[in-house]
This record gives structure tokens, C-alpha cells and sequence, in this order.
């Protein structure tokens, strides 16, 4: 259908419109009539004409432009100004491309790309006074949650839940039903992440309290995804695993290579350091009569393997528990690499494992393990490291370390 009216009427109206005045008044002021102001505003698609203007008299949000009229090249990250948007409508008008109109107004293509498709009218046109009104809207804060708006959603999607529908499925069909791109359509689709802040936001419960229970998994509060979230918070994220562990550690063909871990006391309150050599089964117990956090396990392990020679401390296999943490202090000061255990795989150190069920005869569960002193250790580490192993052909691990010594 042909224009009866000159772009700058149509300019002056929605400039009128989106300053404050309401639709009929500005069809008066620009002489039109009501009802063709009427669809006008309509055609554009975009906001309510529920804004007041604002006392200094131009657009409520109005940001004033970084680089007047635009400077050619520039890349700022700044929101698209009123008079930037002045400029998009103009130029596309005059069917000059998006690179072009970005270079225009110092802005990349795909910023005019995105503006130009966020805030077209129904009739496919591009009016800069409803886009820049429309922007300011979205960016008010605070947002009215979704579904608080629109109890009849609610209602739909409550029905859809208590025959079994999942979020996911919900927001499918819901993008299926209202796939175009008008505040209506997008009014009438919310993802799965909205209907689950509504589950389990307390601020945002827009849905019946009970329907989490509708669910696969019924559960009462969200289990927490992400595996970069988990692993920004995990201590050994950067240090080596067993599987960078050397080929001569495995097959126990070096010695130097050591295994530990933690035995445990009643109620988690006293621990013992365990330390074994994969080759002799050599065993070197730490006394830790205070705690075992990772501060206090690094210094004593670090003065209890410093007696040893250099071709002794080769390696030391770990758990992923959280008395290792400062393991980067122990490759410093021993010169000696720290390997850990893939998660929830204990058995991977088997050696420190067989171990620590024979020290169980000494070190019983469920007893107060600070009662023992450091000379109690060392003599139940002795005993130990005395008695005959099958595996060493009944030589004892002290002396397979003694022989490697003289060696």
C-alpha cells in the first residue's frame, strides 16, 4: 500500500509519541487523523505508549551520544543513542547495508544487524523514536518476572506439569505455538529456565509451591550444574594426574616412588599421614596430633621426607582430599612431583591401600588417633617395615630400602 504521508510526519509523530504524548494528541499535532495514528502506533509493534516524559522534555533513557554524529572506525562498547538511530533509519531508507550504516555511526555491522531486527514493526519498517523507546524499556530494572504477569500461562503450564510435561518440553511447544517475533508472540513463550526459577526461586514462586514434585526427579532444590563453576573451586585443578604419572612408577621398576594418604580417627577429629614407597613398601608414618589441614600435612611431611636422598623422592601419589591442597609447597621444597588419584578412585593407589588396612591392627577404627605420639608412630612404622612381605620374597621393606641405599 503506498504512503500517504511523508516520512517526516511519520518521524514527527512517533518523536512526539515517544517523548510523552499520547497517540491521539500527537496525531493532532502532526495532522493525521486518530485513527490513522492510531495504526501507526500499532503497525510498529513495540511498546505501550505508557511512558512519561521526563522534565528535562526529551525520551525517558536518553543517553547522550559517546562520539557526536558518529565517528567512522570507532568500535565503543556504549548503547546505541536516539541520535544514532536517527541516523540507521535514515540511511536505511536510503538502502545503504548494515556495514555501511555501521560505519556511519562508528559501530559494527552486526550491532546495526541485531538493532535493526530487534526493533522493526510489524510492517517491516524501522522508526528510530519507537526502537530507541522500546530499547529503553528492556532496560529497565527492576524486570517484572514473566510469569507474574500472565496468570493464564501460569495456569497452562501448571496443567501441563501434573500430566507429566517437563520445563523442557513445555518451552518446545510453546516456541512452536507463538514462533513469531512481536511482544505478543514473545509474551506467550518462556524457557525451561524461567519455569524452573518459578519451581525453585522463593522470590520468583509463580507456580504452585507443590509442582517440583511433578518433576522426573522430584527434587526440592536444584542440584547445582556447571562444570566450570566446580571447577574454579577445585584445588587441584592444575596439578598432575595419575594417568602423567611416569611409565617407571607403574611398573615399580624405579624406586623413589611413594603413595599416601590419611588414616582417620572417630568423628573425623585426629588423623594419621601414611606414606609408602611402591617399590620396598617401605612405610613412614606423620605425626599429626594438632589437625591435618593441607598447611599442617605440607610441613610435616616435608620434614619427615627431607631425611631421605634425592633418588628416593621421585613421585608421591595422592587422594583428592582437601589435606593436599597446598601439594604445590611440597613439589617446591622436596623437588619432587605430586600426582593425584582420578576422582573416586582410591584403589588407584592400591599399594598405600593394602598398607594402611595393615596399620589398621595398630591405628584401630573408630579410636582418638591423637592419643599416639610421634614415637609410638615411628615404632609402630618400624614394626612394620620389619615384618617379611610375600611380595618382596619374604625380605622385609627395610631392608629392600637398605640394600637400595647401599646400592
Amino acid at each position: 500500500m503506498p504512503m500517504r504521508y511523508p516520512y517526516g510526519v511519520r518521524d514527527e509523530f512517533f518523536a512526539l509519541v515517544g517523548g510523552g504524548w499520547s497517540v491521539q494528541s500527537a496525531a493532532s499535532a502532526v495532522g493525521v487523523s486518530w485513527d490513522t495514528g492510531s495504526l501507526w502506533w500499532r503497525t510498529s509493534g513495540l511498546v505501550e505508549p505508557s511512558l512519561r516524559q521526563n522534565r528535562a522534555g526529551g525520551l525517558p533513557g536518553s543517553v547522550p551520544a559517546a562520539v557526536p554524529g558518529g565517528v567512522a572506525g570507532t568500535r565503543a562498547r556504549r548503547p546505541l543513542t536516539s541520535e544514532d538511530r536517527a541516523v540507521i533509519a535514515v540511511l536505511l531508507r536510503q538502502g545503504l547495508s548494515y556495514a555501511g550504516i555501521g560505519e556511519a555511526i562508528g559501530r559494527d555491522k552486526s550491532v546495526i544487524w541485531r538493532e535493526v531486527a530487534r526493533n522493526r514493526g510489524r510492517d517491516g519498517s524501522y522508526w528510530a523514536p519507537v526502537a530507541h523507546r522500546a530499547a529503553h524499556e528492556r532496560r529497565r530494572r527492576p524486570k517484572e518476572f514473566k510469569l507474574a504477569a500472565d496468570p493464564g500461562l501460569c495456569a497452562r503450564i501448571t496443567g501441563w506439569m501434573d500430566t507429566g510435561w517437563s520445563p523442557g518440553l513445555i518451552a518446545a511447544v510453546l516456541r512452536r505455538d507463538h514462533p513469531g517475533d512481536s511482544a505478543q508472540e514473545r509474551m506467550a513463550r518462556v524457557s525451561h529456565e524461567t519455569i524452573y526459577q518459578a519451581l525453585y526461586v522463593q522470590t520468583r514462586g509463580q507456580l504452585r509451591q507443590d509442582l517440583h514434585r511433578q518433576l522426573s526427579l522430584r527434587r526440592t532444590a536444584r542440584k547445582p550444574r556447571g562444570g566450570d563453576h566446580r571447577q574454579a573451586r577445585n584445588p587441584y585443578r592444575e596439578a598432575f594426574t595419575i594417568s602423567q604419572r611416569p611409565a617407571e612408577a607403574t611398573d615399580r621398576a624405579v624406586p623413589g616412588h611413594w603413595e599416601g594418604d590419611l588414616i582417620i580417627g572417630t568423628g573425623n577429629r585426629s588423623a594419621v599421614g601414611t606414606l609408602v614407597e611402591r617399590t620396598t613398601r617401605f612405610t613412614i608414618l606423620l605425626h599429626l596430633p594438632g589437625q591435618h589441614d593441607a598447611d599442617t600435612v605440607a610441613e610435616t611431611m616435608i620434614t619427615q621426607m627431607r631425611t631421605l636422598p634425592d633418588h628416593l623422592r621421585r613421585s608421591l601419589t595422592w587422594d583428592r582430599g582437601r589435606e593436599l591442597a597446598a601439594y604445590r609447597r611440597i613439589q617446591l621444597d622436596l623437588n619432587m612431583p605430586v600426582y593425584f588419584c582420578d576422582p573416586h578412585s582410591p584403589w588407584q593407589r592400591g599399594t598405600n591401600e593394602n598398607t594402611n588396612r595393615l596399620l589398621r591392627f595398630w591405628l584401630t577404627k573408630g579410636t582418638d588417633l591423637s592419643t599416639h605420639t610421634a614415637a609410638s608412630l615411628d615404632q609402630i612404622a618400624t614394626t612394620l617395615n620389619q615384618r617379611p612381605r610375600p611380595t618382596l620374597n619374604l625380605k622385609t621393606p627395610a631392608q629392600a630400602l637398605a640394600e637400595l641405599l647401599v646400592a
